[in-house]
């Protein structure tokens, strides 16, 4: 039972934003100045202007974008690597050497935005794990033989006593020792109701105090703090996925690799034999360039980027391609409940008043005795009566305790709101999972109010319809007790559920199967086991800033509905990169014959080319229609 207080404190102020735009890295900048040189290039080409104008612009997006991948490949080459971007860019200059440079241009321009855009993603996800340590606050009070002095919170030790008063962030993970106040701890449990606290209780770093004052002795060091451990869970799960990338890596050396050895063959092989220096040359770029792997690279990219496009024509924003094409992948869907599959918001679903009572006079007589109070469960008990129409009567006298509640005198009457205790007379709400508060007018029991989160009215059809998708059955991961979780499973019907859970148990529950695990959260609490998930999904209105930026998708409308409907669609998609990568495949596989076997013509060779992209690139324009998102 969380019991009800008074917020008369003044709101802590939210720290700085340290998150960087796009055009504060010098990544994108490079990749704009290079787009630009691009379209001006090429609107010179088109309307017929001086050769020598165009080409200057071509070789100043060359040069802008081009240079960064070139160095990195320089790099790259003087320890013995060699990558797919190294590759392109000679492919670009090969191009310019035979008078192709429109084609070499476009692909400068295509590098230089991904590794913008990778680098983009990148800052944002520091940024955020930065933030995410500003909850902590920098400074504490600490006690000393009776004297108290602000100390920076780095420098707790285990044992020091901290002085934590009303309104203030707790500065380290610890063990309450006097004093009784209700604390928010939503960024470590996700529980969207404060947490009485008294003598004896544990209290987490970066959570926020109530009314009360309190004295904590320090239990654990700052860098052992869940908060901080929630920052190193999100980043070794991040690192986790590194073999993927290696393995991802190592085939583009391998490719690189034979494709240049095949080039220099093309090259030198010919004039072996006598051929001449030109048309060896002419030979060797037109095979490098329908080599290229940009026409498998694009065949892979339409299906998804029109998926991508759909889902958030439907307010599911997708982060990328390779984001899209895990969501099809999933075996097994985890899902958080407060926030995802509730709406985060506590209200009043049952009033039961003593008999002789009205269950209207005593919603009215406990909202008047909590209106001046500021307390989630206040506020609730006040919105029901306003939602039922009822006239909130004015009230006198009010006081508010830490941990009990509060009491006031409305209408005449004493009236007072607190915990039962234990009561019998709540047993049953409490049973089903509700927080339950005792209403008494002039010392006699006049009725309970059940609280509990509200259950989305989409929650147990977005359970079913990935239940069918993935075969598997749904497990659920909260940090809100088992009572509140087993009601909520039984109405969405879930039959695994975890409770009581912390950031790291998530995260073990997550890892634990070995499956392609779909994690759903929206707290600071649920980043980590997104981070660790084969695909993290976040809501997006109830969702903290670091689990947006950990999640690969955001459903931006709060639709649950709408994630089944996204999983269907990138498998689709995946379906479409299969096929477009074999005609993309065959494509490339008839050029190459024909350019070694036979003669083919430089500008037939690039009509080829890009006429493999102009076709999967349609085949997956297919997901672009209102059919492709509505077909599930």
């Amino acid at each position: 039972m969380t019991a009800v207080t008074d917020r008369t404190t003044t709101p802590i102020p939210e720290p700085p934003s340290t998150r960087r735009g796009l055009f504060a890295l010098p990544e994108a900048r490079w990749a704009a100045a290079a787009l630009a040189a691009f379209l001006l290039g090429l609107a010179v080409q088109l309307a017929g202007g001086p050769a020598g104008l165009y080409w200057a612009l071509y070789l100043v997006c060359y040069a802008t974008g081009g240079w960064e991948p070139s160095l990195a490949g320089l790099q790259a080459l003087r320890e013995k690597t060699l990558d797919v971007d190294l590759l392109m860019i000679v492919a670009a200059i090969g191009a310019a050497a035979i008078g192709q440079i429109t084609d070499g241009a476009l692909l400068i321009v295509i590098f230089a935005t991904s590794g913008a855009l990778e680098a983009y993603a990148t800052a944002r996800t520091e940024d955020s794990v930065r933030s995410l340590l500003d909850l902590a606050p920098e400074t504490a009070v600490r006690v000393r033989d009776g004297v108290e002095e602000t100390v920076d919170t780095a420098k707790l030790q285990v044992g020091d006593v901290i002085v934590v008063r009303p309104g203030e962030r707790i500065g380290a993970d610890g063990e309450v020792l006097d004093g009784t106040s209700d604390i928010d701890q939503a960024t470590i449990t996700g529980e969207p109701l404060p947490a009485a606290k008294r003598p004896g209780d544990e209290v987490f770093a970066g959570t926020l105090n109530g009314t009360g004052a309190l004295r904590v002795r320090v239990a654990k060091d700052a860098s052992e703090s869940v908060i901080a451990r929630i920052v190193a869970l999100v980043a070794e799960a991040g690192e986790a996925k590194a073999p993927t990338q290696l393995f991802i890596e190592k085939i583009e050396q391998r490719y690189s690799i034979g494709v240049v050895v095949a080039t220099l063959a093309v090259f030198g092989i010919p004039l072996l034999f006598g051929d001449a220096l030109e048309g060896a040359l002419l030979r060797a770029m037109t095979f490098m360039i329908v080599a290229s792997p940009c026409a498998v690279v694009l065949a892979t990219m339409p299906p998804l980027l029109s998926a991508i496009a759909n889902a958030g024509r439907h307010g599911v924003l997708v982060k990328s391609a390779v984001a899209m094409e895990r969501l099809g992948e999933v075996e097994r869907v985890a899902l958080d409940k407060t926030g995802t599959l509730t709406e985060g918001t506590p209200r009043v679903v049952r009033v039961d008043p003593a008999d002789g009572r009205d269950a209207d006079e005593l919603l009215a007589l406990a909202a008047g005795a909590e209106h001046l109070s500021e307390h989630p469960l206040a506020r609730a008990i006040v919105a029901a009566a306003r939602e039922k129409g009822l006239a909130v009567p004015a009230a006198e006298d009010f006081r508010a305790t830490p941990g009990f509640g509060v009491s006031a005198t409305v209408d005449g009457r004493v009236v007072a709101v607190t915990s039962p205790r234990g009561s019998d007379i709540a047993a049953d709400l409490e049973t089903a999972g509700h927080t339950t508060v005792l209403v008494t007018v002039d010392g006699s029991p006049a009725g309970m109010l059940g609280i509990a989160d509200r259950l989305r009215p989409d929650a147990a059809e977005a359970v079913r319809g990935l239940r069918e998708l993935t075969g598997a059955e749904p497990v659920l991961l909260t940090g809100d007790n088992k009572r509140a979780a087993a009601r909520v499973a039984a109405e969405v019907g879930i039959g695994d559920v975890r409770a009581d859970l912390l950031p790291a148990d998530k995260v073990a529950a997550v890892r634990e199967s070995g499956q392609r695990t779909m994690v759903l959260g929206d707290g600071v609490n649920d980043a980590p086991a997104l981070a660790a998930a084969h695909c993290g999904v976040a809501m997006g209105r109830t969702g903290s800033d670091l689990t947006l930026q950990t999640a690969d998708v955001v459903i931006v409308r709060d639709e649950l509905v709408a994630v089944p409907k996204v999983v269907d669609l990138s498998r689709r998609a995946r379906r479409l990169v299969k096929q477009n990568l074999v005609i993309a495949g065959t494509f490339i596989a008839v050029l190459v014959v024909w350019d070694l076997v036979g003669n083919l013509p430089l500008p037939l060779g690039v009509a080829g080319h890009e006429g493999s992209t102009i076709i999967v690139g349609l085949n997956g324009l297919r997901l672009l229609g209102e059919h492709a998102w509505r077909r599930r």
